[in-house]
């Protein structure tokens, strides 16, 4: 039920942001009828603006990240939660941040100045917060949001930092962002408000913090 309002919440953001634009959607076989939900879609916007790159089954949240890269035409790509939890309003900001500083990557950061996170509970405040906090103890990487999802991408940077990413789950976020600054790529900021998500469940659990923590050592390590 998210896909209709996403997409026409995008299709605002770039007409806004007067940016040419594709919406890239990838099914991994859901029972729910994304895919023929997204073929609606498709029919009324058409296919050079909704690109549908299915899947025959769950493979998992980097390798969908790749999977949609390889399919887009231009030199950016933007990957945002499909949940609403991430507003598409945001994206002129990071257009526009895009070209003020020539950044490869543009984070969408909950907690500088201007941002903030809405609906959460406390528990939820607190492991967000550790899992920053930990990170920045311990990999030092000069990014104050690591583990948000909302990010523009110029391509070919996405591109080079994907082929050295290993992680899976909560920690792969903070990975991008440290092997990016490993590699030399810039990395510039725009506030923006997290809403805990309209549609769907959090899959954060006991298994998913743990995970997280062995990601952190391995990055930590290595």
């Amino acid at each position: 039920e998210n896909l209709p309002y996403i997409t026409f919440l995008l299709t605002e953001a770039f007409a806004a942001a007067a940016s040419p634009f594709e919406i890239i959607i990838i099914d991994d076989a859901s029972p729910d009828g994304t895919l023929a939900v997204a073929q609606a879609l498709q029919k009324i916007y058409g296919a050079e603006k909704i690109v549908l790159a299915p899947r025959e089954a769950k493979l998992g949240l980097g390798s969908a990240y790749v999977h949609g890269a390889k399919r887009a035409t231009g030199d950016f790509v933007v990957i945002l939660d499909a949940d609403m939890s991430h507003h598409p309003k945001f994206i002129p900001d990071m257009i526009r941040k895009q070209k003020e500083s020539g950044a490869a990557v543009v984070s969408g950061n909950r907690y500088c100045a201007g941002g903030g996170v809405h609906g959460w509970n406390l528990r939820r405040k607190l492991v967000s917060r550790g899992a920053n906090f930990l990170a920045q103890v311990l990999l030092r990487p000069g990014v104050q949001d690591l583990t948000g999802s909302f990010r523009l991408y110029r391509k070919d940077a996405f591109d080079r930092i994907m082929r050295d990413v290993r992680s899976k789950g909560y920690v792969f976020q903070m990975e991008i962002v440290v092997r990016a600054k490993r590699l030399g790529f810039k990395i510039a900021d725009v506030p923006i408000t997290f809403v805990d998500r309209i549609f769907g469940e959090s899959k954060l659990g006991g298994m998913e913090i743990v995970d997280y923590l062995k990601g952190l050592w391995m990055l930590f390590w290595n």
